[in-house]
């Protein structure tokens, strides 16, 4: 286990060098300093809580909620610090998916092997 342990260390060193993950770094910390972006964002989570609270409830939430909710969300998403926070994010979600796809593979080659490794 130590041994698979290593690995993932050295794995996630790797992947914490790529330039997609220092791009997705900056392009979050830029977000969290964008005053604008933070607080929109805070009004759409409360907003959001709101809403399934009252889907929770099994009531309709209020016309007036979820017109301010759409209308939050798309003030933020048209934020260039949102924007390039999500195409950051997508970015490096392909990279983990093909390093996902890799270790699954490794995974089945691994199971069909005879040999045994030691721990």
């Amino acid at each position: 286990m130590a041994e698979i342990q290593e690995l993932a260390e050295s794995l996630g060193r790797a992947l914490g060098q790529t330039p997609e993950y220092r791009t997705l770094k900056r392009a979050a910390e830029a977000a969290d300093e964008d005053r604008e972006l933070v607080a929109l964002k805070n009004e759409a989570a409360q907003l959001g809580a709101a809403l399934e609270s009252a889907i929770h409830r099994n009531e309709e939430p209020a016309e007036d909620d979820m017109a301010k909710y759409e209308s939050v969300a798309q003030r933020l998403q048209a934020l260039s610090a949102y924007q390039s926070l999500v195409a950051a994010q997508a970015n490096f979600d392909r990279v983990m998916t093909r390093v996902d796809q890799s270790i699954q593979e490794g995974m089945r080659k691994g199971a069909a092997s005879t040999i045994i490794l030691a721990s």
